[in-house]
């Protein structure tokens, strides 16, 4: 599974725990957020807090954050730490 990263969308950071096949955990400035799911590939939707159902209302702030998650590239690791 992919390590927790962090994510800047119009000057907010965003912290992003992946979870199962493209849901996320989404913490705003420290603050939980919600879960978001990937629907399509532009459309992200926000994950209803009680019961875990996709809410279909379009949210462009949830879109940049599903769109900032498409585009991280993960740090690479330094590879003098590897053992002989």
């Amino acid at each position: 599974m992919q390590d927790p990263f962090d994510i800047l969308v119009n000057g907010i950071v965003y912290s992003v725990f992946p979870e199962e096949d493209n849901v996320y955990t989404i913490f705003k400035a420290g603050v939980e957020f919600g879960k978001i799911e990937k629907d399509t590939e532009n459309i992200w939707l926000k994950l209803n807090s009680e019961t875990e159902m996709p809410m279909f209302d379009n949210d462009p702030e949830t879109n940049q954050i599903g769109q900032a998650i498409t585009n991280y590239v993960p740090e690479e690791e330094d590879e003098d730490e590897e053992f002989e």
